[in-house]
């Protein structure tokens, strides 16, 4: 028998202490949760363009991130840049894997969840207020983006604030594409924006 196999007589003892462990975990981030100690809540999702972290603080969703960001060190920035009180709590992220899946599903194509910025500031901020203008299955240069700000020139700084975009999809920074037509980085990667694209105009 390999040193890590079980016999057969403890497998149903050990998956009573899983159980047991996960209605514990359950019950704790429920208590958790009803006494305010939790400040950001979060959940992993899988998606069409992979696994998504979900992170959300009392005002709303406040962060999305793919896994070529690194959901460890996504987790580790916002315990240093909102609290360490974090933990995994699935359900307060419900309404937002709904309607994530609702939209990969064709079947939104707004979202009505209540969004935290706080991860943005200053001209950054600005640009994602924009963002959300461009409708569903439509596209706007950097340029245009720009054109709507207090500094219509900044088309780089417009390029910064999408690829540093805290709530990507949500805020939909892969409807920005370059003036010649050429779809631009994404923080995704490209060929997730280019699926996103194509999702939309199906």
């Amino acid at each position: 028998m390999d040193e890590h196999e079980l016999p057969a007589e403890l497998a149903p003892v050990v998956a009573a202490d899983a159980e047991a462990l996960n209605r514990l975990g359950a019950a704790f981030r429920k208590r958790a949760s009803s006494e305010g100690l939790v400040d950001v809540a979060y959940r992993v999702i899988d998606s069409p363009v992979g696994r998504l972290l979900l992170a959300a603080t009392e005002a709303g969703l406040v962060r999305v991130a793919f896994a070529s960001e690194g959901h460890d060190a996504v987790l580790e920035s916002l315990a240093a840049t909102i609290s360490p009180r974090v933990l995994a709590d699935p359900a307060r992220l419900d309404a937002a894997a709904k309607e994530l899946e609702e939209y990969f599903d064709r079947r939104r194509r707004h979202f009505d969840l209540a969004l935290d910025f706080r991860l943005a500031h200053g001209f950054r901020r600005e640009v994602l207020s924009h963002l959300q203008e461009i409708g569903y299955g439509r596209t706007a240069s950097y340029a245009a983006v720009a054109a709507l700000t207090s500094s219509p020139r900044a088309v780089r700084a417009v390029g910064t604030a999408c690829a540093r975009n805290p709530l990507p999809l949500v805020v939909p920074c892969h409807r920005v594409v370059r003036s010649d037509g050429g779809q631009g980085a994404y923080l995704g990667g490209m060929e997730a924006k280019s699926l996103l694209l194509a999702l939309e105009v199906a």
